[in-house]
């Protein structure tokens, strides 16, 4: 998926929609809704309504950005994380998009809402640097983010809990599976989910063309490779003043599992506006094995000489694509 602001819009779709209030009730069944979504004919994404609180706890975040993305480069250094490939902490160009050129227009910050540090075994930290390692907070430079960051990420993990639960009941229904397979379990042992808190810094222009095969954005096209992601919609503002969606062309861009490329209608940017948003990435357990179908559409070339992979070996082997190798 991407985001971009585009010359010639695709078609638009709506995403399908569960309230909280259904979401919370495991005695409704939402197999349908799910398939809908994440099925075989589905986009991939669900919109989770009238959740208490979000919006509250999405602006006191959202409002940071543009504060920790302008202090002063040296404190901004001090975030960084090299060791862990940039994974906590602040991180500007350091990414590759899919051209394969740094990624100057995206500033983030990543930490784990839910642990601090999620273990002390040292051999761990050095061989899963990118989930292993710690937290690193501007207590000094701007206190109240870690306060803002735990809170709407604990938020959103408790709502894509709710959304394994369903999709565990949904696939239940055509294969047997023990409980702690399921991903309500999974996402529910796990140590490594990881929030992503994005500024995007004001662009000259965004480009994108009919066909999909070029674009130049805020945010090119990329595959998350957790289980669930749970994002927010954009804030944007102009010198630190929030305002409306200012590009009825802007907004969230799938790639179907048929190449067409569709519009999620979540507004996301516009030329010479700054844009913040908050994706929180839930995820397996560094040390949870992953069983890989016989056909794998991306990525192949990491598990083709593997029988098996435990997620974190999976992911130190993507980020060498797309951020500098570990020294």
């Amino acid at each position: 998926m991407s985001s971009c602001s585009s010359e010639s819009p695709p078609p638009t779709l709506r995403t399908v929609t569960i309230s909280y209030s259904h979401l919370k009730d495991k005695n409704i069944d939402l197999s349908a809704k799910i398939e809908e979504g994440f099925g075989p004919n589905g986009l991939g994404i669900l919109s989770i309504s009238d959740v208490p609180e979000y919006s509250s706890l999405r602006q006191n975040l959202l409002c940071l950005s543009p504060r920790l993305a302008c202090l002063p480069e040296d404190v901004k250094k001090e975030l960084e994380d090299p060791n862990s490939r940039y994974n906590f902490g602040w991180s500007h160009g350091k990414e590759k998009l899919e051209s394969g050129k740094p990624d100057i227009l995206k500033g983030s910050f990543y930490a784990n809402p839910i642990f601090d540090t999620p273990t002390t075994d040292e051999s761990l930290v050095q061989r899963y640097p990118s989930y292993c390692g710690s937290n690193i907070w501007p207590d000094r430079a701007l206190p109240e983010l870690e306060v803002a960051f735990k809170a709407l990420g604990k938020l959103i993990l408790d709502v894509g809990l709710m959304v394994a639960y369903h999709c565990d009941r949904y696939v239940s229904r055509g294969m047997k599976m023990h409980e702690d397979e399921g991903l309500e379990q999974i996402l529910l042992r796990s140590r490594c989910h990881k929030g992503r808190l994005l500024y995007y810094f004001p662009s000259l222009q965004s480009v994108f063309t009919q066909n999909g095969e070029s674009m130049s954005s805020w945010c090119g096209w990329h595959t998350d490779h957790g289980s669930l992601t749970g994002l927010t919609r954009g804030m944007f503002m102009r010198d630190a003043v929030e305002l409306p969606c200012p590009d009825s062309a802007a907004g969230l861009y799938i790639k179907t599992r048929n190449d067409q490329i569709v519009k999620a209608p979540k507004g996301e940017e516009a030329s010479g506006i700054e844009r913040s948003t908050f994706a929180l990435f839930m995820q397996p357990d560094w040390d949870e094995k992953l069983n890989f179908p016989e056909v794998v559409h991306i990525h192949q070339e990491l598990i083709s000489s593997y029988g098996s992979l435990t997620f974190g070996e999976y992911t130190e082997k993507l980020l060498d694509k797309y951020y500098h190798l570990k020294a």
